[in-house]
């Protein structure tokens, strides 16, 4: 069960406890709000999550006004580990970058995984700009596209943290997706040969030949080990149920240890280079 559907199941437990300590049937309760029985069924059944209203007037017909607080707060965590798209871009795209940034300065360990794009921390400003432009489902496109791309450089800061541990893995697919012109890609391209050569970070590719390793279903990035993050096209999800956050970290050491490093890593990436123009 996902951290979702559990934290969903507990509020749901919660007001069916309240409208039995109300001594209200489903029915009963229904018929009190003006709703149909199968919405009180779908929200104690941990099927439907309830509104803010609908939490209001529950707490009401069950005689309990001052649960409301409690109830909108619980559900708005719950929330909180799924997000759609459509609403966390609402406001533009430089907001959620900037409280990525946020977030990042208050870590110790960084992990991340990816096998499509160029991971955000180590991304240059022209293939951010692209990818904020196009991205389909993440906002892309809105008039904040310059605030977008500054707080996404901005978070790099973090890569310098001596207090921060960063480890990021990359399929060798990601090196040569087009999702930009040549030029922009062998930019950012020579941006992790720097990253790589530095030693300020880990950066890891995995090669196309790799026997043995799990097929990657899509990126997830680990923080301080307490929470994964991953990215949908339509939403973003925060895992924190202590069995998905092992389950990745399994994943990800299994791809860290197919990965190569350092000369070897740098060589998967002058070659995709070489064959940005050819």
């Amino acid at each position: 069960m996902s951290s979702f559907q559990k934290a969903r199941e507990l509020l749901a437990q919660r007001l069916r406890v309240l409208r039995q300590d109300a001594g209200l049937t489903g029915r009963e309760l229904a018929g009190t709000t003006g709703w149909p029985s199968s919405k009180i069924s779908k929200i104690e059944g941990g099927r439907q999550t309830p509104a803010d209203d609908d939490l209001r007037a529950w707490a009401r017909a069950c005689g309990v006004p001052e649960a409301v607080d409690d109830l909108i707060a619980a559900a708005r965590n719950l929330d909180g580990h799924y997000v759609e798209n459509r609403r966390k871009y609402r406001a533009g795209m430089a907001g959620p970058q900037r409280r990525l940034a946020e977030q990042e300065s208050t870590l110790t360990t960084i992990r991340g995984f990816e096998d499509t794009v160029i991971p955000g921390l180590l991304q240059t400003p022209e293939y951010a700009r692209y990818m904020f432009a196009t991205g389909r489902g993440h906002g892309g496109g809105r008039d904040d596209l310059d605030q977008a791309v500054a707080a996404r450089m901005a978070r790099q800061h973090v890569l310098y943290d001596p207090t921060v541990r960063v480890h990021m893995v990359a399929t060798e697919a990601v090196l040569r997706y087009r999702f930009c012109p040549p030029g922009v890609m062998a930019g950012q391209l020579d941006r992790l040969v720097g990253a790589v050569s530095s030693g300020v970070i880990r950066f890891g590719v995995i090669p196309f030949v790799r026997p043995g390793l799990d097929p990657p279903m899509h990126g997830f990035w680990s923080k301080d080990d307490d929470e994964v993050h991953v990215e949908t096209m339509s939403a973003a999800l925060t895992l924190s149920e202590p069995s998905e956050i092992s389950t990745y970290l399994d994943l990800f050491s299994h791809y860290a240890k197919a990965a190569v490093y350092g000369a070897e890593a740098r060589a998967i990436i002058e070659r995709a280079a070489e064959d940005t123009f050819g």
